[in-house]
């Protein structure tokens, strides 16, 4: 860092902690406008949100301040006076060659000097990290500086992406798939778009986009077939049987020895050599609902002995009956053209932006089906990220994200309940995906219920406002202990402002995130405009006829 640039003394630390430091600013810049120039630019010293660097001897410190108070006292004479101070937050050291290097080893005693931290000063630090040139926004402290990511840092190791709900998260998500676009221009996303925010149909039916068309690849996934068969063991489970059900260990056991069998068939038919309950290939769901009927109605000696399982399966039959005649899930349930094992390879290309449109961003629109079903539908798309990637011998050079939006309500954090199956599915690519080139961004209102491994594996958070004090507590302990006390600013941030905490960006920074172009379709319904200018009547019998055939408009 340049000298000329931080040679303006405005305070000296008055206490030191382990996880913050406390600076007494000096009177020359403790009146009501303590303005000072660094260059060519003004700024207030101290001010909430700000640098300072700490120097003594060979140490010195960069700190943000995070805290402005004064003091009172009295003088001989009577008179009042005040002494200002400011809290700080050490978030790195200075090397002797200029370098930056996060986290604190040495500290300085009280009476050590703090000075002002201007731009020249903050290029010095991010200059690594300005030469990626994936800019994501400006700096709340200073609007000329644009703040660019670690995409190695942020892609290959998760993050995650939480605030409450109307702080600005579909308006970051957006903002930063576009800004990847181009940084990356051979990225490889895929979205799971829970209320269809990022791709929509207008009411002529032409589909728009928060991304280049010509870069984005939009499945709808009811009328995309996303055959069962493809779900793993655990999945159907999830999807036929009620963990709660006092026969659900019998239907669970039951439907794996059919599986196997059925499985072993088809395995002998393609010229498999092995097998197992989780591999992809075709098997005839009828044929499982068969067996277990006849095991459920089974008697013996002429009717007059019941089987071994007679009447063990009603809850189970009556169960993937209600799923076979729910018209809402023809799409995984009846597949008309993926009713075979060969049609594998077209599903994974149009997944991964391979198919006949080459695409950046696979959108897997999610906003129709059944909300009972999109956790097992959402665990299949990124398990075959997963395994794409698991048995791509070119995974390094091919590597995929997964944006999970509103992960809270698939990826949950309560043990042993109903999506038990997919929350394990996604925790493992977590885990493990990193090291096949897999990796998850998860966007959620509600941290506190979204799994705690999965936060765990995140190395990267943009936090959004957030006013739930449970929420809160829970970021606040998502971070390192030194940098927690940066929370605190969650309730006050605007609309699509973010603190950015973690190993993309060199230091913890409170950004404003830059306004999608276009944006996403989320915006709030406008009650006042329609209140007072809305129509005077709708087509009822339309809206019964939408919800009847289950289509969405």
């Amino acid at each position: 860092m340049s000298e000329n640039n931080t040679d303006i003394l405005i305070g000296y630390l008055s206490e030191v902690r382990g996880n913050g430091m406390d600076a007494r600013v000096v009177d020359e810049h403790s009146g009501d406008s303590p303005i000072i120039v660094l260059g060519n630019e003004a700024m207030l010293a101290g001010q909430i949100g700000s640098y300072v660097v700490i120097k003594q001897v060979n140490i010195k410190i960069l700190a943000l301040v995070f805290k402005v108070w004064e003091k009172y006292r009295f003088e001989q004479d009577g008179s009042r006076q005040s002494d200002r101070f400011i809290s700080l937050i050490p978030v790195g050291e200075l090397q002797l060659d200029g370098e930056f290097v996060r986290g604190v080893r040495n500290y300085p005693t009280p009476g050590a000097e703090v000075f002002a931290v201007g731009l020249n000063d903050l290029n010095a630090i991010f200059s690594k990290y300005q030469d990626y040139k994936f800019f994501v926004g400006q700096l709340a402290s200073n609007k000329k500086y644009h703040l660019s990511l670690d995409p190695r840092s942020l892609f290959a190791r998760h993050f995650a992406i939480v605030g409450q709900s109307g702080a600005g998260k579909s308006w970051t998500v957006t903002s930063l798939i576009q800004n990847t676009i181009k940084a990356m221009p051979k990225c490889h996303i895929i979205m799971l778009d829970l209320h269809g925010e990022y791709c929509w149909k207008d009411k002529s039916g032409q589909l728009h986009s928060a991304f280049p068309d010509d870069l984005v690849n939009y499945i709808d996934a009811t009328k995309m077939e996303m055959p069962y068969w493809m779900l793993t063991y655990a999945e159907l489970v999830d999807l036929f049987i009620d963990r709660s059900d006092k026969g659900a260990t019998m239907q669970m056991s039951f439907m794996r020895e059919i599986l196997q069998q059925l499985k072993r068939k088809e395995a002998k038919e393609i010229g498999l050599s092995t097998v197992s309950i989780d591999t992809p290939i075709y098997f005839p769901l009828a044929e499982i609902y068969k067996q277990f009927k006849v095991a459920n109605e089974e008697r013996l000696d002429f009717g007059k002995v019941l089987g071994p399982l007679f009447g063990q399966f009603d809850e189970f039959l009556i169960r993937m009956q209600s799923r076979l005649n729910d018209v809402r899930y023809d799409f995984l349930l009846k597949p008309k053209i993926c009713n075979n094992s060969a049609s594998m390879a077209s599903i994974l290309r149009q997944f991964v932006g391979l198919g006949a449109k080459k695409a950046n961003i696979t959108v897997v629109d999610l906003s129709s089906v059944p909300t009972d079903v999109r956790p097992a539908i959402s665990a299949q798309v990124g398990r075959l990220a997963y395994e794409f990637n698991y048995w791509n011998p070119q995974r390094r050079e091919f590597p995929i994200t997964l944006i999970c939006e509103e992960a809270h309500a698939y990826i949950p954090r309560e043990k042993g309940g109903q999506f038990d199956g997919t929350k394990k599915m996604m925790e493992r690519i977590a885990k493990e995906g990193r090291k096949y080139g897999v990796s998850i961004g998860v966007i959620s209102q509600r941290p506190t219920e979204l799994s705690e491994t999965m936060l765990a594996q995140c190395s990267s958070f943009i936090c959004l406002r957030t006013s739930n004090p449970e929420d809160q507590a829970y970021i606040k302990g998502l971070v390192p202990e030194a940098e927690s006390d940066l929370t605190d600013v969650l309730s006050s941030l605007g609309r699509g402002e973010a603190l950015i905490l973690g190993e993309a960006t060199p230091l913890p920074v409170r950004v404003q995130i830059y306004r999608p172009d276009p944006a996403p379709k989320s915006n709030d319904v406008d009650y006042f405009t329609s209140w007072r200018e809305g129509p005077d009547t709708i087509d009822v019998e339309n809206i019964v006829q939408l919800w009847r055939t289950q289509t969405r408009q």
